[in-house]
């Protein structure tokens, strides 16, 4: 239930606080006393369309906050908890409407979308009146609301459920026939392909192991020809070896008769010593050039094989648009398709047994459902009758127009259902919305909300000056029935008959006064919540008009005690 409106800045309103009760409360006053602002307030603060019109002037910015006291399993907890909001106690709205246009939206304190502030606020709050009909212009809304009548929930648990495998099998299905039909289309390329790739045998990483082995031998190639001219320097015919040698041997044979101290080697020693190390390192330099030589050695044949199939994977990759990597990956992807196409028949057929046996049963599942329909429209057909004549509708005709129309299934089931009435014997029926008056569409929509009470309905009902238009018995039967229907859900009536306030288990005043301190034709709206004494001069007003009267304080009290 609403529990408290906390208004500021808001058309005449400048600071605003009231409490709710559960049960009727009413709320009257004279006309422009401010009523309407109260509701465009209660509107913005479940996500109604913002305005910069509705702040006050003067003020940069107005905020409307309502709290609400709700069932700890109200469906409203689960969007909460699906949008990672607290749900836990009160369910606070606010909305910042400011003066530039822009607004801001608050749940439980935590920012959210107008969007989604409109999702909670139409799970808590239902306003309606003669130009506020959204209960009756969805015909989705119809068959929820004859599903709530019925008590149907289950059932249509039911049929969603069956909806959600069938739609599942049948896509199942669906895909697995394109996909062999793709596949036969496509049959002669790739046996084709699989053929060349079977051939192939291609391995992840193959190409980049062929790519190095390739770069080493050609690196190894051009080593060789450096190395072998190398080996030819020390080792050929023009090798100094013999030279150095035979200088060598004739320098030790002449050193004996070379100058030199007494008892110290000769010069020529040094030198022969000198060229003996020499030929030792360059044996040395031809022994590591014929090792590197025979390490850089390769056969031609294996270059030309690893360019063979290094080229031969490129070639396909090429082919095939993807990595030589991928190959292997694409091979058994065709193998696949062509055992798809060569066993897939025989799966589809089994997809194909599936569907259909999902379809079977949603199908059962949606007839049951809409049997049920069929019997709670008869009986939501009934409920509204009985409360029509009352309300001075007694020649007029509530239908549910109800029709299973299998070719439009759905997860909700295979019925349209649409709320008609007819005003009058002779007339023809129509949608709800088009034939009926502004008045009588007030009416009707009071009396299908009796008959579904609880069922259906968001945990407050508002509704604004449904009476109007009407009174005497008629009056007193909306009031008796807006009594009834608040036994099961808290109903707030913007009311200006007399006998719809008598039956109020609160009643608040809307009155329009001066501001003290302020600007001479500066005016605010207040709530006054009224006693039974004040009630009672209220009710008398509204019986009088200006001038109350003993008589009519009279007829008020009468009307307080006959509720």
């Amino acid at each position: 239930m609403l529990a408290a409106l906390s208004i500021r800045d808001i058309v005449l309103i400048e600071r605003l606080e009231i409490d709710f009760v559960r049960g009727l409360t009413v709320l009257t006053g004279e006309t422009g006393a401010g009523k309407s602002i109260l509701l465009d307030s209660l509107s913005l603060a479940l996500g109604g369309r913002g305005d910069a019109g509705l702040v006050r002037a003067g003020a940069t910015q107005g905020q409307v906050t309502a709290v609400f006291d709700v069932a700890a399993d109200h469906p409203v907890r689960r969007v909460l908890a699906d949008n990672e909001i607290d749900a836990q106690g009160e369910v606070i709205l606010r909305r910042i409407q400011s003066a530039d246009g822009r607004t801001r939206a608050f749940a439980n304190d935590q920012a959210v979308s107008a969007t989604l502030l409109r999702e909670i606020g139409a799970q808590l709050v239902e306003i309606h009146g003669q130009h506020d009909d959204r209960a009756l212009v969805d015909e989705h809304e119809h068959r929820r609301l004859l599903d709530a009548f019925g008590g149907l929930e289950a059932e249509v648990a039911a049929v969603g459920a069956a909806w959600t495998r069938w739609r599942k099998a049948a896509r199942e299905r669906d895909q697995m026939r394109a996909r062999i039909d793709a596949t036969r289309r496509e049959a002669d390329y790739l046996r084709a392909a699989l053929e060349e790739l079977d051939a192939l045998k291609p391995v992840p990483g193959e190409e980049a192991e062929l790519a190095a082995a390739r770069h080493a031998m050609m690196q190894s190639e051009k080593i060789a020809a450096d190395l072998k001219e190398a080996v030819d320097t020390l080792d050929g015919p023009g090798s100094p070896v013999p030279a150095v040698a035979g200088l060598m041997r004739r320098l030790e044979r002449k050193a004996g008769g070379a100058p030199g101290r007494p008892g110290e080697p000769s010069l020529i020693d040094g030198v022969v010593k000198a060229l003996g190390q020499a030929l030792d390192l360059l044996e040395e330099a031809r022994g590591g050039l014929d090792a590197a030589l025979r390490a850089a050695d390769f056969d031609p044949r294996v270059l030309e094989k690893t360019e063979e199939r290094l080229f031969a994977l490129r070639a396909a990759a090429r082919k095939h648009d993807v990595t030589p990597d991928a190959l292997a990956a694409l091979r058994r992807t065709m193998t696949a398709n062509l055992a798809d196409l060569d066993q897939g028949e025989e799966r589809l057929g089994r997809l194909e047994e599936e569907a259909a046996a999902a379809e079977t049963a949603y199908m059962a599942a949606a007839r049951t459902l809409s049997a049920a329909r069929v019997k709670a429209a008869k009986a939501l057909e009934a409920a509204v009758a009985g409360e029509l004549p009352s309300l001075k509708l007694e020649r007029a005709r509530f239908l549910v127009d109800l029709a299973a129309e299998p070719s439009a299934a759905a997860a909700s089931g295979i019925d349209r259902a649409e709320f008609h009435v007819q005003t009058n014997p002779g007339t023809r029926a129509g949608p709800i919305l088009k034939v009926a008056s502004g008045g009588e569409l007030s009416r009707f929509l009071l009396a299908l909300k009796v008959s579904l009470a609880d069922r259906g309905s968001a945990p407050t009902l508002i509704f604004d000056e449904i009476d109007t238009g009407v009174g005497g018995a008629v009056a007193e039967a909306i009031g008796v029935r807006l009594g009834r229907l608040a036994e099961r859900v808290q109903v707030i009536s913007v009311t200006h008959a007399p006998q719809v306030a008598a039956r109020a288990d609160s009643h608040l005043l809307i009155a329009k006064e001066p501001v003290p301190g302020g600007a001479e034709d500066r005016v605010a709206t207040r709530v006054v919540p009224l006693g039974a004494k004040a009630r009672r001069e209220e009710i008398a007003r509204m019986l009088a008009g200006s001038v109350v009267t003993d008589e009519a304080r009279a007829a008020a009290a009468r009307l307080m005690a006959g509720a």
